[in-house]
């Protein structure tokens, strides 16, 4: 069996194998309707993820308040609306025989923006239904308006919040959470001291700047159930002198794993604009090699990881435990099906039965569903 297709048990819960969605923000919610509710669109979204084979379909950033959201059409999980929203496409993955986990997350200082396809982009002004956002320090990204510096009691609402939305994540049945602690959002604007320039105790040196993502860590993992995973997303680098790099993410997974993180999940970048990131096939891969080897905590691979190949040698080398795709999925839902066959994994991958008379001239192991 390869790799990729082998299952990974973590905790309560058995993903059937190693090929995961990654979160991908959509920016469909009705922001005056039903501000933070996914929807018809979130639904077949994640749901083709779902019917292609995916063992774990991640949903978008959902917001922990409502000015924790990128855009005014970000989803959230805030309210008890949301939550029976999400229950009807985690039911939905479910029936597929995918798991289905969340990421949370509040946007800090990267909040209140203009979706990537509007014309105009950065912040969005108040009297056209942005608001005004929040970060570790005064410290604007870019051209993006300037955020207000969190005091003790908005850090501790942080904290609340999060935890209040794992405890509705539960309730709408998904069966992992993670906290998104990456790419220039607010959890991630405090570890790195290019956005943090606090001296209070959430700042200065890297226990400080770690302290609120522990915080959230640690009343997250409190209300979610023990026999569910954890997940927690890392920027492993800024990708700039003086910014965070690969060495704090590896003592900082260390602090997770002990705080009862079960899988860091590395990507890089998004706190400081125009970062000279060297893009290309895997780029992440090595930061997320050297996570698992000095650690020891699972690891979640993602970045331009394009074909079945290439994925299966991320796993066989090492340097990862499962793989996170996003735009390989975008282009091709039915990815996992593909590589199932690539990798000579056809008899082990459930087909949907409707969709399995595609299959026979092609596939003839494939097996229904059901």
């Amino acid at each position: 069996m390869s790799r990729l297709f082998q299952p990974l048990t973590i905790r309560g819960t058995t993903f059937a194998h190693r090929t995961w969605v990654s979160p991908m923000c959509q920016y469909s919610c009705d922001p005056v309707e039903a501000p933070g509710v996914p929807n018809d669109w979130h639904l077949v979204h994640l749901g083709s993820f779902a019917t292609g084979g995916a063992a774990l379909v991640l949903t978008e950033a959902a917001a922990v308040v409502p000015e924790g959201r990128i855009s005014p059409q970000d989803a959230g999980l805030w309210n008890d609306e949301q939550a029976g929203a999400w229950r009807r496409i985690v039911d939905f993955l479910h029936g597929q025989g995918a798991a289905a986990g969340v990421q949370l997350a509040h946007a800090g200082r990267k909040a209140s923006t203009h979706r990537p396809w509007d014309e105009r982009s950065g912040s969005v002004p108040v009297a056209e239904g942005g608001w005004p956002t929040v970060g570790p320090s005064a410290v604007a990204f870019g051209s993006y308006a300037e955020p207000a510096a969190l005091d003790e009691a908005g850090t501790a609402g942080v904290v609340r919040a999060f935890a209040d939305a794992a405890r509705r994540a539960d309730e709408a049945g998904f069966d992992v959470v993670e906290v998104h602690a990456a790419h220039g959002y607010l959890l991630h604007q405090f570890l790195s001291p290019l956005s943090n320039r606090r001296t209070d105790r959430y700042g200065g040196d890297l226990a400080g700047r770690s302290r609120l993502l522990l915080e959230v860590v640690d009343a997250v993992r409190a209300v979610w159930p023990q026999d569910k995973p954890l997940f927690v997303r890392l920027s492993t680098t800024d990708w700039v002198e003086g910014g965070w790099d690969v060495d704090d993410s590896v003592a900082l997974s260390r602090e997770l794993a002990a705080h009862g993180v079960d899988l860091v999940d590395a990507s890089s970048g998004g706190n400081v604009p125009d970062a000279p990131i060297p893009v290309g096939p895997g780029y992440q891969v090595p930061p997320a090699g050297r996570i698992k080897r000095e650690t020891g905590i699972l690891v979640g691979a993602v970045g331009m990881l394009l074909e079945p190949a290439q994925a299966e040698q991320v796993l066989v080398s090492g340097d990862a435990d499962a793989v996170f795709l996003a735009r390989a999925l975008l282009a091709d839902p039915r990815w996992v099906q593909r590589a199932a066959v690539a990798l000579h994994e056809h008899g082990t991958l459930a087909w949907p039965p409707q969709y399995v008379r595609a299959t026979r001239q092609q596939v003839p192991l494939v097996r229904p569903r059901g």
